[in-house]
């Protein structure tokens, strides 16, 4: 757990001169931030090749910032997508009140995740607080473990044995990870110092879980199996963390360094705003096109339908097939779909890629996540108890089947929404067959138990709205969970960029997108990655960036991940 801090109004702006911790690494330290922001571009391409249509399979926010990119270039994207705008971006409106949202996908993002900021802010996105647990945001917090519950609006309002698993938590962060000298060195953007630190946890980290992290680290050792029990339950930061034991440690030292996990943000009326906003704004400045172009108007309103095939032609071109049979050739091609979706969604030429890439998208481990929401007359639950002088509902956090439930306020005058539960793994799993009415019942039953004075059920309105992205045949689980061994696959899948000593049958095909990126799960990398791979095209039409500011592939070899050995 963490105690709150502070948020500014504009999360991503450093006008004050003082550096603040980025999303900077710690495998890949470069400032994607920085790169973008510069209002010329990441760079220029021949005029020759102004025009030139790139496709872009899928449009979620990876797939909407390469193309949006790519048209600042000059070059045409065409965007291929077999559902909807956004990807899991997704904000499902009630149906009585379409104003009214449940984010079904990324609803909370870190002030550490530059990159994306840089886009919210550039579609002029409100962002406020989001309510995680022990936050000001949240008002207040119920943590319910084995029948007993703690009301608290800060942890020093929780018995002792919480204070001591947060304080074993970041003791061991601190003696294991050295956590504030590598956050030192991502705030002060020291690609050399970066490195020092992080390339020996790659490798004392890579092989073991997150469980035997906490399991052997001193501080956790010196308390027992209790405090790692409750750990697991209410984890730190956000909630719970069980449900991580079994993937690879680095994957969550990476959300710990880079400081995800606190002051976190959500963009106030639906995160699915950035994803429309991006595909209808009109830049600036932009190479080759008219002032007013957007990739909607380059689209004439839509993008293409969903990719059915990718296959390499006789001239070297790459042929793109959509659902209905159409078939357009291109010189490159970015895939920002999840990788599952090349093996089994999509009929892709196997020479496309190298078999070492191949078994690193096989190989991909996917978290389930299932979310259930209904909406409410009003956010009831700021209401005081007279008698106990508490808020009679709180974010609650506990090791029932709703695990966590969060309460989202959109104002006193208009419904509110509960996001009755956010569950990982096996328990999404247990509610798979369950329709959202079924959810809601068991959700509904099971807080009832934590607040047995609360009437939840006569404050709903209208029908819940639920999600399982394991069920989504375009999605097939909600990210990638790196388990132990599969630094190698991660880092295949994010150097796939940098093309220049690829064999020509593997060249102009690129991957970006959540899988792709170092934290699964989280904007900022799907950003990252579809950065990079707006480089990689860049370079294939000739391009080149600005004197002084280098783009990803430009100092790849100099700055990007530590290779392991095979031996």
């Amino acid at each position: 757990m963490t105690m709150p801090t502070s948020n500014p109004r504009n999360p991503s702006s450093e006008s004050t001169g003082l550096k603040s911790l980025s999303a900077f690494g710690p495998d890949f330290p470069f400032s994607f931030d920085h790169w973008v922001a510069d209002t010329n571009g990441v760079g220029i391409i021949p005029a020759d090749n102004h025009g030139a249509e790139v496709a872009v399979v899928g449009a979620g926010i990876s797939g909407l910032v390469t193309a949006y990119e790519l048209m600042r270039l000059g070059l045409r994207p065409v965007i291929y997508e077999a559902g909807r705008l956004g990807g899991r971006l997704r904000s499902e409106p009630f149906g009585a009140a379409p104003d009214v949202v449940a984010e079904l996908g990324g609803m909370r993002f870190p002030i550490t995740g530059k990159a994306l900021f840089h886009y919210i802010d550039l579609c002029r996105l409100e962002t406020r607080p989001f309510p995680n647990p022990l936050t000001e945001a949240a008002g207040s917090t119920v943590i319910d473990l084995e029948g007993t519950s703690h009301y608290a609006r800060t942890i020093e309002d929780l018995p002792p044995l919480f204070r001591e698993v947060s304080n074993a938590w970041h003791a061991s962060l601190e003696n294991e990870a050295r956590l504030s000298e590598l956050q030192q060195a991502m705030t002060d953007r020291d690609p050399a110092r970066v490195h020092q630190l992080w390339d020996p946890l790659v490798e004392a980290w890579d092989d073991r879980t997150f469980y035997d992290f906490i399991a052997t680290t001193e501080p956790f050792c010196n308390l027992g199996y209790r405090h790692r029990e409750v750990f697991g339950q209410v984890g730190f930061g956000t909630g719970g963390w069980d449900s991580d034991f079994p993937n690879t440690m680095l994957e969550v030292l990476r959300i710990a360094v880079s400081g995800f996990d606190d002051n976190q943000r959500f963009i106030v009326a639906a995160a699915e705003q950035l994803p429309r906003r991006l595909w209808e704004h009109q830049p600036r400045k932009l190479a080759h096109w008219a002032t007013g172009t957007s990739l909607a108007r380059l689209h004439k309103g839509a993008p293409r339908p969903g990719v059915a095939r990718l296959i390499r032609n006789e001239n070297g071109t790459i042929a793109v097939t959509d659902r209905w049979g159409a078939t357009r050739d291109y010189e490159a091609v970015v895939v920002t779909t999840q990788s599952w979706l090349l093996t089994t969604g999509i009929d892709v030429d196997e020479s496309l890629f190298s078999h070492k890439v191949w078994m690193a998208l096989d190989r991909t481990s996917y978290t389930q996540s299932s979310k259930t929401f209904v909406m409410v007359d009003r956010p009831f639950w700021n209401d005081i108890n007279p008698v106990t002088g508490r808020h009679l509902m709180s974010m609650t956090l506990t090791d029932r089947n709703t695990r966590g439930t969060y309460l989202l306020d959109n104002g006193p005058d208009k419904p509110a929404v509960i996001l009755l539960t956010y569950a990982w793994n096996a328990d999404a799993m247990k509610v798979l067959p369950l329709s959202a009415q079924e959810r809601a019942r068991l959700a509904i039953d099971t807080l009832r138990k934590i607040y047995p004075d609360v009437d939840l059920r006569s404050h709903i309105i209208g029908e819940p709205i639920t999600v399982s992205w394991e069920s989504d045949p375009l999605f097939l689980g909600a990210f990638k969970g790196a388990l132990p061994g599969h630094y190698r696959y991660s880092r295949r899948m994010h150097s796939h960029f940098v093309q220049a000593d690829f064999p020509a049958e593997h060249r102009g095909i690129y991957l970006a997108g959540d899988d792709v990126g170092w934290t699964p799960g989280w904007a900022e990398g799907a950003v990252h990655t579809a950065l990079n791979a707006v480089w990689g095209v860049m370079n294939q039409f000739g391009g080149a960036t600005y004197d002084g500011r280098p783009g990803p592939g430009d100092v790849y070899a100099e700055v990007g991940p530590v290779k392991l050995p095979d031996k």
